[in-house]
């Protein structure tokens, strides 16, 4: 059965992707979030959603402020613009055949579906190369090793070590406020789909790209993952500390509230951090002439960092660390971070089932002649 719903009002936005057509099955973050990617490059994004649940499930993940009537919700919006939208059920025959038909014609097919659904929804690799043989099948799955176990972003923070290296030197846990290893695997796919289609370019033949969860978060471990490998570090929570600079994270209250965090990664910025705070006397002193040393030593640098910030506001004693070329920020809450110029930039507003939805674009890239 097909339930149409809306195109953003805006329609397609003219890009560099403005020939492909691609299909979109996948729900929540990751998946729609490749798609919406590809939407804002020109593409055309047909996103076929589960007419049985009444749509992409983050349809119903709505705040306590969000009118709970509403066909769309703000977590819904955030990845879903620019995209025709369509409930379909993909395990009756009318709904196969609503997608073999755009499958036919298709560029990109994005999946997130398990492994046990792919047969139920038409699905399969093999099906799908035999419907179109040049389509570039994207798929993102859980856990890299267990393809039925169901997978959420909190679950994969917890087990590929973030939710133990978050939260306070208490050891009071934080979940990363938003859904960073989906974030992680949207962009592994959309690495690989790029790929895939300058490969399909110079052969002609469709292929199959996956990514898991798990493998993406993994590759965002970094640094905190070679800390381990090479020197048998295992890090705790450190709040917004990093375990290996200082002061860098460190966060100080200034005489009106206002708070900055330090970002000090080399002898010539703490230098000239000790220069503004008047202060020569703390670069001057062994305990804090070597990035090891401030390290060995980073609480009682700060308190002493922090009697010299205290005494000033935040705009005073941030503008003078930028003009000195000192790493430092205010912490800003979101209001403030999307009434900046920069993000004002970036917000995009448009219609989606009728209901005017605002977002950040998802492409940070210009691309412009040489």
């Amino acid at each position: 059965m097909l339930m149409p719903v809306s195109t953003a009002t805006f329609g397609r936005m003219k890009g560099p992707l403005s020939d492909l057509l691609v299909v979109e099955t996948a729900a929540v973050l990751a998946g729609p979030a490749v798609g919406m990617f590809l939407a804002e490059l020109g593409a055309r994004v047909v996103k076929l959603e589960n007419a049985r649940t009444r749509g992409d499930v983050t349809r119903q993940w709505k705040l306590k402020s969000e009118d709970p009537s509403s066909p769309v919700s703000a977590y819904f919006s955030s990845v879903n613009n620019g995209k025709e939208h369509q409930q379909v059920d993909l395990k009756s025959d009318a709904g196969k055949g609503i997608l073999d038909a755009l499958l036919a014609k298709a560029d990109v097919l994005i999946t997130n579906h398990l492994q046990a659904d792919s047969e139920k929804l038409g699905l399969t690799r093999e099906r799908i190369r035999t419907l179109n043989p040049k389509l570039i099948h994207g798929h993102i799955k859980g856990f890299a090793d267990q393809a039925e176990r169901p997978a959420f972003d909190v679950v994969l923070q917890a087990e590929t070590g973030y939710l133990s290296m978050t939260g306070s030197e208490r050891g009071e846990l934080a979940k990363l406020p938003i859904a960073l290893i989906d974030v992680l695997a949207a962009h592994q796919l959309k690495e690989g789909l790029l790929l895939a289609l300058l490969q399909r370019e110079r052969d002609g033949q469709g292929s199959y790209v996956e990514v898991s969860l798990e493998e993406a978060a993994l590759t965002g471990l970094v640094n905190q993952a070679s800390n381990y490998l090479m020197a048998g570090h295992i890090p705790g929570p450190l709040g917004t500390l990093h375990p290996n600079i200082a002061p860098y994270g460190e966060l100080f209250t200034c005489s009106d509230g206002g708070r900055i965090i330090l970002a000090v990664g080399s002898n010539a910025q703490f230098e000239a951090l000790c220069e503004v705070l008047d202060r020569k006397e703390l670069y001057a002193d062994e305990a804090y002439r070597t990035n090891t040393e401030r390290v060995r030593h980073r609480k009682v640098l700060a308190e002493a960092l922090n009697e010299a910030i205290a005494q000033r506001t935040r705009t005073e004693v941030l503008e003078a660390l930028i003009r000195a070329g000192v790493p430092a920020g205010a912490v800003l809450g979101m209001d403030e971070v999307l009434a900046g110029p920069t993000a004002q930039r970036m917000v995009q507003g448009s219609m989606i089932d009728g209901v005017p939805t605002r977002r950040i674009r998802g492409n940070a890239f210009r691309i412009s002649p040489l």
